[in-house]
């Protein structure tokens, strides 16, 4: 199809503005198309298009990258190509952009402007007409003109007759060659042969024939003086000549491409960036050696193989990590520590532990980037504290939410030889930040899942072991990277789903509930005042008393964090802000109503009546002394990943065959820890004098033990609740009532010993929480009280067992029959 032949372009044409190369009538270019006025141009024109012309579509080529002038129209040139679109391919990796394959028609002049968004569309005058091409040839050989033409056309013959004929490229464009008009010449030509954008550019505002000869002629000259050159001085190898004319988005005539280069390398301005950006990027050698493989590779391929692109991407991800690119640390620990007291309240041993680090880093600066896990229930500021860390150190941070991952090409990335592939979360977390030195927050480590596409825990190990990352490898990249500068900070609820591997390369900080009275700090620091400004309320307006934050926190939350307290919070000021807005802007299209109520009185108090008003009844009661007043029941202690609960035994007996019924869906420790209890009260009955229904020694001769958990629809399990089973039976066979006021923990033995357990903080915070008052714990979790506040410590008496005589003599007021009637040792003072 020759230039303009036979097409008359529409007068309101769209622009696409580009700044890669310079389309010229009778070529064809492919184009990659990331702004957003040509993304839109392609989707709502193009792609919606039915008929020939809504594929016409004007090429305007812009010196100024349309990414630098996101806002304003950068200003156009005049002279553009009218092309049609041939092909367009969209994809979103690495973002989303189209690749457009355009064949040029013809010139035409931007008479005005039509509109600028959502694409530009302006209207249009068409230059090269249908007329010029279809002249007769004596018009064109006669004059200046005709002697022009010709000369031009003898130089392309002696380019074709310079290359070896029998290549079936140089031999189809030589018969091309006889049958193209003359006047397509300079713009056919210009498009194959070696130019610059510039030079074509130049081509492309000759609006004339003569001066579009004038103006192509020397290019043409130069390039065969070019190849005369490099013929002379015999550089070019037999095959390399063959390959001159290679295939290449160049210039495109009757649906083949052709490119006159003097060497198999296209040594485009996008290729040459992206070389020199290779070298400035500061990468490892090896990593070096892989990129300019690939990029010689990348040369020596034709923009319209699937793989071209592939290679591209990867090659500019090589380039945007950030191989030596790091912040200095802020090693400033007085200004650290006040920055971790501002921020969150408590939290003594996190903060401690991170100023233990910074002061490290301080003397050394060498120091390998610790792998650090918080664990703990949630609400209580883990994935805060991750993030205030980074900000205390002057690091960039990122989050990497683990919750639900089953893929390990997640963590380690995809192999190249993938459809879709892409790196893993750790090398895009890097390519995102920009340095090597972040803080990386792994959230919710111990919900890792598991598949046919393997274990995302074990891809981890190599991550964080600080022998081993320094030359992590991701399999989309396929070299070593170095890890070691990275702060990781992994977050969990509990450490029970963490693989033992995986858990070995991490060191655990435990991360426990808050105290009533924290939360209170917290409320009062942090909580109101976020909420406050998130609805657009003042203190002046609104006004909590501590009080009424103390029945919020104890009768209608009850959690180990402060998630639900802010909840609460929400909804009070919610409430509020609706009496506000009525007070400042009363409805004036609403009838009188008589008893309207009055503008409220500012601040707005929020007592216990208000609370009950807003947040409904109480959600939770202090009933511990209500239930404790029948003999078989006793009070004990859980860990849960939600933080420490109360847990309630309750036991009965009924005349039957000295069966044990179990309820509450237990697990099969606490089924074992049962059975323990009945086997060492059946072994001591008469020691304790505990009889059955007919005064047997064996309490359960003709008897039936039915020992229920209440709240069935929560899963039980774990040793801990040995010694309330214990004291639950002693009650039942005895008659006699636990005391109201105890709460009590800990594993049990077969000869009567009593053994340490663990959250022993959870479980003291959540006894002091239901207003318990005495806390029975195993002698050898004595260690674990230092970690407790010092107003829980002094609220509380801890009673501290080695065996279950002990235990069964500070359950019961007044002591227990048989029991040796000395109390276990009191609780020693920490001096910390």
């Amino acid at each position: 199809m020759a230039a303009g032949g036979g097409i008359q372009i529409p007068v309101r044409l769209p622009l696409l503005l580009t700044h890669e190369g310079v389309l010229l009538p009778g070529s064809t270019v492919r184009l990659s198309l990331d702004s957003p006025r040509n993304m839109q141009l392609v989707s709502r024109r193009l792609l919606k298009g039915t008929s020939l012309k809504s594929t016409i579509i004007g090429v305007i080529p812009n010196t100024r990258d349309p990414e630098r002038d996101p806002d304003g129209l950068p200003p156009l040139h005049q002279i553009g190509t009218a092309g049609i679109a041939v092909q367009v391919v969209g994809s979103n990796w690495p973002k989303p952009h189209y690749t457009l394959l355009i064949t040029g028609l013809c010139r035409f002049r931007v008479l005005s402007l039509l509109k600028e968004r959502p694409f530009v569309l302006a209207e249009v005058e068409q230059l090269d007409k249908l007329e010029q091409y279809t002249s007769s040839s004596s018009s064109s050989e006669d004059g200046e003109l005709g002697e022009l033409s010709q000369k031009f056309y003898q130089a392309a013959v002696q380019l074709l007759g310079m290359l070896d004929t029998s290549v079936p490229v140089v031999a189809k464009f030589r018969r091309l060659l006889d049958s193209l008009p003359r006047e397509t010449l300079p713009d056919v030509v210009a498009s194959m042969i070696r130019t610059s954008n510039q030079e074509k550019l130049q081509v492309l505002d000759a609006v004339g024939l003569e001066e579009r000869f004038r103006t192509a002629l020397p290019l043409l000259t130069r390039q065969i003086e070019g190849l005369k050159l490099l013929q002379k001085s015999r550089k070019l190898s037999p095959d390399q000549e063959k390959r001159v004319l290679s295939v290449r988005k160049g210039g495109v005539f009757s649906g083949r491409q052709f490119n006159l280069d003097e060497d198999e390398e296209e040594e485009g301005d996008d290729t040459a960036a992206l070389e020199r950006k290779i070298h400035e990027a500061n990468m490892s050698e090896a990593a070096l050696r892989v990129c300019l493989k690939e990029l010689k590779r990348l040369k020596k391929m034709p923009q319209s193989m699937p793989e071209f692109a592939l290679t591209r991407n990867y090659l500019d991800l090589m380039v945007e990590l950030p191989w030596n690119k790091s912040t200095k640390d802020r090693l400033d620990i007085g200004a650290a520590r006040t920055q971790l007291d501002n921020d969150h309240y408590a939290m003594d041993k996190l903060k401690r532990r991170v100023l233990e680090y910074l002061a490290v880093r301080q003397l050394k600066s060498s120091l390998k980037g610790p792998i650090l896990c918080f664990v703990g229930p949630p609400g209580v500021g883990k994935t805060s504290v991750g993030r205030s860390i980074a900000r205390t150190l002057g690091r960039e941070f990122h989050r990497i939410a683990l919750g639900g991952v089953c893929d390990q090409s997640d963590i380690r990335g995809h192999r190249r030889t993938y459809v879709g592939s892409m790196p893993g979360r750790i090398i895009n977390g890097l390519k995102t930040v920009g340095v090597r030195n972040p803080v990386f927050l792994l959230d919710e480590v111990d919900k890792l899942g598991k598949s046919l596409q393997g274990d995302p825990a074990a891809a981890l190990l190599e991550v964080l072991d600080p022998e081993q990352n320094h030359s992590f490898t991701d399999h989309y990249l396929n070299v070593a990277f170095d890890l070691s500068q990275v702060l990781f900070i992994a977050t969990a609820n509990t450490t029970a789903t963490i693989p033992p591997a995986l858990l070995d390369r991490m060191e655990v900080l435990q991360v426990p509930g808050y105290t009533q009275e924290e939360k209170v700090e917290i409320a009062h620091r942090h909580l109101i005042p976020n909420q406050l400004e998130q609805h657009g309320l003042t203190p002046q307006q609104l006004l909590i008393p501590q009080d009424s934050t103390k029945d919020i926190i104890s009768r209608y939350t009850r959690e180990a964090g402060v998630r639900s307290l802010e909840r609460k919070f929400g909804a009070i000021c919610r409430a509020v802000a609706v009496r506000v807005a009525e007070g400042q802007k009363p409805s004036e299209t609403s009838p009188p109503q008589e008893d309207k109520a009055a503008p409220p009185e500012m601040p707005i108090v929020v007592d216990h009546v208000a609370l009950k008003d807003i947040l409904g009844p109480p959600l939770f009661e202090m009933e511990v002394s209500e239930r404790l007043t029948l003999p078989g029941v006793a009070l004990g202690l859980a860990w849960t990943p939600l933080g420490g609960e109360i847990m309630f035994v309750e036991a009965s007996r009924t005349e039957g065959e000295g069966q044990l019924t179990l309820t509450g869906q237990l697990g099969d420790v606490m089924k074992e820890s049962a059975h323990l209890a009945i086997s060492w009260l059946r072994a001591n009955a008469k020691t304790y004098r505990l009889t059955n229904r007919v005064g047997g020694s064996d309490p359960l001769d003709g008897t039936d033990i039915h020992l229920h958990f209440p709240a069935g629809a929560v899963t039980k399990d774990g040793p801990s609740a040995g010694v309330t089973i214990v004291t639950c039976l002693a009650s039942l066979f005895s008659g006699q009532l636990v005391s109201s006021d105890v709460a009590m923990t800990g594993e049990i033995t077969l000869r009567g010993l009593v053994l340490p357990v663990g959250g022993i903080k959870d479980k003291v915070l959540a006894a002091h929480r239901a207003g318990v008052k005495r806390v029975i714990l195993p002698k050898r979790n004595e260690k674990d009280l230092e970690e407790l506040p010092a107003n829980v410590r002094a609220d509380l008496d801890f009673v501290l067992t080695g065996n279950l005589d002990e235990v069964l003599n500070a359950s019961f007021d007044g002591g227990f029959p048989g029991t040796s009637g000395r109390r276990a040792d009191p609780q020693l003072s920490s001096k910390l």
